[in-house]
């Protein structure tokens, strides 16, 4: 649904609730309010009210929100309310002002079209918008809800979220069930990164943006999904978002089931011998080839400027197999694991490879090859 946005009355006449607000607060709580709510907000905006932020003061509380249409953040914590009021101000401006207060306690109160920011023998005087102005995007009903650390099991995966592609379905974390487990996948057609997680009630499986997927609380959080929306709750702070639409492709199909020839070695120790070699590299996207045998990994780049070899101790019993990657596919995929060591299982120089990982069962990640 569309959310409408006003225009701005003139400069002097801010709506009448508006009128009184005054109160005090921690300079503490007001730069952590602002800061959780802030990363929502563009650094540049087309409607002057989306660079804003709503400040709602009422009872013993200060409720601080966030918006670009898409994404509304809101954080709340305890202040000293005098006058109860809302105001817009701008985002980064009273973000800016809190950070540097040179005082414990921040007095914020709203005189004619102005906010007064008074903190130590500082004084400000920030232009406002009113709440008025500031849309309200409707947040509709949710098919399920439940407990979760969303963010831990979207974080090794994310790397693989699609940049600027024209399908739309693939920028962004698909977030389903499946057999009753919670599962987390994205892709970019090259590489795939699959992370299960606990048990959760079935829904019908969401995609979430990139954006949204950054902003997600650390730690366990209740979290409701609908077909087009997210809220993630935790504390005082409210995340709510709109959901990438299009339908997800079954990614199931690209992940290979029937690769036996396995190749174990010690994660730290390709990643730095793939380090080593692309310093030759030539280009952004260059590729590295592997090359599988009996006690070892050896990798090689060669470049206009050059070539370069390294090796590695793996545990391999297969026919001799090379294939190639790209150097930073390989290198994003291999970081998503704990230390320890990894499997790469492969099938020939041709077809996609499978990493997994003993200490880290339930995370596995798909690479396509390329030629070297």
């Amino acid at each position: 649904m569309a959310t409408t946005i006003r225009n701005s009355p003139h400069a002097g006449q801010p709506a009448t609730e508006e009128t009184n607000m005054r109160f005090s607060i921690s300079r503490a709580n007001l730069t952590r309010v602002i800061g959780a709510v802030s990363k929502v907000v563009e650094s540049r905006n087309t409607i002057p009210v989306l660079s804003h932020l709503l400040l709602s003061a009422d009872g013993k509380q200060l409720r601080v929100t966030s918006t670009d249409l898409d994404i509304t953040a809101t954080a709340s914590t305890e202040a000293d309310v005098q006058a109860s009021g809302t105001i817009c101000v701008d985002a980064k401006l009273l973000g800016s002002i809190a950070a540097k207060a040179g005082a414990d306690s921040v007095e914020l109160s709203l005189e004619g079209d102005k906010l007064t920011v008074k903190s130590g023998r500082s004084r400000f005087s920030l232009a406002t918008l009113p709440a008025s102005d500031f849309p309200t995007p409707p947040d509709g009903k949710y098919d399920a809800t439940f407990d979760l650390d969303i963010a831990a099991l979207f974080a090794p995966v994310q790397f693989a979220i699609a940049v600027n592609d024209n399908r739309k379905f693939l920028e962004g974390v698909y977030f389903h069930t499946k057999k009753g487990v919670s599962v987390a996948v994205a892709t970019n057609g090259h590489r795939l990164s699959r992370h299960v997680g606990e048990s959760l009630p079935d829904f019908k499986g969401i995609i979430v943006g990139p954006k949204t997927v950054s902003l997600l609380p650390k730690g366990v959080a209740r979290v409701s999904v609908s077909e087009q929306k997210i809220r993630v709750e935790q504390g005082d702070f409210t995340l709510t978002s709109n959901l990438v639409e299009g339908e997800y492709p079954d990614y199931e199909r690209v992940i290979p089931a029937g690769n036996e020839f396995i190749a174990c070695a010690d994660k730290s120790d390709i990643l730095k011998a793939s380090d080593r070699v692309a310093t030759v590299s030539g280009e952004r996207g260059s590729g590295v080839k592997l090359t599988v045998a009996s006690g070892s990994i050896a990798l090689s780049v060669r470049s206009q400027v050059g070539a370069a070899q390294d090796e590695v101790q793996a545990e391999y019993s297969g026919e001799p197999i090379e294939i190639g990657f790209n150097a930073i596919y390989l290198r994003d995929a291999l970081q998503v694991f704990p230390d320890g060591q990894v499997e790469i299982a492969l099938n020939d120089g041709m077809s996609p490879a499978r990493i997994t990982s003993p200490v880290a069962p339930l995370l596995d990640v798909t690479l396509m090859p390329m030629r070297v």
